[in-house]
């Protein structure tokens, strides 16, 4: 492992922890799927092509990892987390408060959607991936990533009174 692939690795976290959010929802199972896959892709090193954006190869070891995670989840059960507890929010009333509550409530609405539409709102409007790094990250077409990310924009603005 170089140098290179360490710095862009470590400069690529923020992403990688933002992605996990948007997938597991949780903070915890987040920082968890981030260890996975920095893990994963230090161990399969010499595999990625310098040539490439890291990003992409990235999240599709992530996707990969979170997959897997679900699949044991799903034969483990239920659990429970009892640390679980709502943040707080910030003091001061002004606009800062008015733009938690409205990512509050895009955040909500997004989870409404359909797994597949948040996965790709998320991928192309929040990580800013082409739509093509996206088809290959998740693996199916580039078009299916257009008309998936349409209609996930439609019902957002839908959700939000928008539109």
């Amino acid at each position: 492992m170089d140098a290179a692939f360490s710095e862009t690795l470590i400069a690529l976290l923020p992403n990688l922890r933002r992605y996990a959010l948007s997938l597991t929802r949780r903070p915890d199972q987040a920082d968890d799927l981030v260890q996975i896959t920095v893990e994963r892709a230090i161990a399969h090193a010499a595999s990625f092509d310098s040539g490439q954006r890291m990003e992409p190869w990235l999240f599709r070891i992530m996707r990969n990892a979170f997959i897997d995670q679900t699949r044991r989840q799903r034969s483990a059960g239920v659990q429970v987390d009892i640390h679980d507890m709502p943040e707080a929010l910030p003091t001061d009333p002004g606009p800062a408060l008015e733009a938690r509550l409205m990512l509050q409530s895009v955040e909500a609405a997004m989870t409404e959607l359909p797994p597949e539409q948040r996965e790709i709102l998320h991928l192309v409007c929040v990580e800013e991936m082409s739509y093509a790094e996206t088809a290959r990250i998740l693996g199916i077409p580039m078009g299916t990533v257009m008309s998936r990310l349409s209609r996930a924009r439609l019902a957002l603005a839908d959700r939000l009174g928008i539109r």
